[in-house]
């Protein structure tokens, strides 16, 4: 038994002096995370607890919805598909194909690529010309998509400033046809999304997408994460979610501020995931991927730890728990809708929520189905 613990005792003495000191493309940055505080109200899970679940057993992971103008519904898919459905999530059909993993959705009706027919970085532009509504995809292998009615595809953009995209994430499009969009990060792909929180390197980037000249402009760098993407009702402003940092960014992009950027809202309870603003209630709809971890605030300001977790297999590192939750928050910033659902059986992880009358559309990275729920009442005085 004494030769045992001994043995034991040299392998994990080898394994953190590896951990520690081995070279390795992980380079985890210290950080304080800052003690959660939203001011929300009390928690009320029954609206979360009765989601309807949608297209159930059709493909895995519908990581965002969107509605067109006709109320039918889209969600993009692991295996590389979109997939489009009637209002009731029935009668679905494969509406295009990416060969990537189509993340963020969002429609515009407006031309999306240059007068002189070429996109961005070379690729030709079948038609300029609008013709009904174009769905936007930030796909995360391939860039930033137009999909037109036929499912046609073309790429828009596939990387800015001369650094390939990684991780394309979230994208919404302005009254005059402006496209904001994410890469949640420029270093690991969809599938170590994990690896960058853990890391916490700022890798992450907001950006502006011309559709009269096919540039791309980055407006926010060295973001932790980043991830969902909404404008304002006006215009005056894009938020942006920096899952690393449990919090909310605000980009001016009119008035005395524009190019400016401040906190919208930070010390959330858990990962921000996608956000998107609900034209019928004037809320920002933020989606938690899930609640906040002990051990990763624990380690934030221990880089050594984390490359210790780093190394460990995957069934050993932080996971993240089964909670659906999402906030419903005000303009000035104020949470005034927090809803959670801790079940066994609860819709979960929501990835993002899409307002559409007095409808909620709720995505989910690895569900085998979209839900909805009716539009909450806020729980608190706007």
């Amino acid at each position: 038994m004494k030769n045992l613990l001994t043995l034991l005792l040299l392998a994990l003495v080898a394994f953190v002096a590896y951990a520690l000191f081995w070279p390795s493309d992980f380079m985890p940055q210290p950080w304080s995370a800052p003690p959660a505080v939203t001011g929300a109200a009390p928690v009320k899970s029954a609206p979360l607890g009765q989601a309807e679940r949608l297209a159930q057993g059709v493909a895995v992971g519908p990581e965002d919805v969107a509605v067109d103008n006709e109320g039918r519904l889209y969600a993009g898919y692991d295996d590389g598909t979109i997939r489009r459905f009637d209002a009731n999530g029935r009668n679905g059909e494969v509406f295009a194909t990416t060969n990537g993993r189509p993340l963020g959705l969002a429609f515009t009706d407006k031309a999306v690529a240059p007068p002189d027919n070429t996109a961005q970085n070379g690729v030709p532009a079948e038609s300029d010309a609008p013709q009904g509504q174009t769905l936007i995809v930030a796909d995360a292998d391939k860039g930033l998509l137009a999909i037109n009615g036929e499912g046609d595809i073309k790429m828009l953009a596939s990387g800015a400033e001369g650094l390939p995209f990684k991780f394309t994430d979230d994208v919404d499009v302005a009254e005059n046809g402006t496209i904001y969009f994410t890469d949640a990060s420029s270093k690991y792909g969809q599938n170590a999304y994990r690896t960058d929180i853990l890391e916490h390197g700022g890798h992450g980037r907001l950006m502006e997408y011309d559709p009269n000249t096919g540039t791309v402009t980055v407006l926010l760098g060295g973001l932790q994460f980043a991830n969902g993407v909404a404008l304002s009702a006006d215009d005056s402003y894009v938020l942006v979610t920096e899952t690393g940092s449990y919090r909310v960014l605000r980009y001016w992009l009119t008035g005395d501020k524009a190019g400016q950027s401040d906190i919208f809202i930070d010390r959330l309870p858990g990962f921000p995931d996608g956000i998107s603003h609900g034209a019928d209630s004037d809320t920002f709809w933020v989606a938690l991927f899930a609640p906040r971890n002990q051990m990763l605030d624990f380690a934030a300001d221990k880089p050594w730890l984390r490359r210790i977790v780093f190394h460990l297999p995957e069934a050993l590192q932080p996971a993240p728990a089964h909670v659906g939750s999402l906030l419903g928050i005000k303009s000035d910033g104020t949470v005034v809708t927090d809803l959670r659902d801790d079940a066994t059986n609860a819709f979960a992880p929501i990835t993002s929520v899409e307002e559409d009358g007095d409808t909620l559309y709720l995505g989910s990275l690895n569900a085998d189905s979209f839900a909805r729920i009716p539009r909450p009442e806020p729980e608190t005085a706007p």
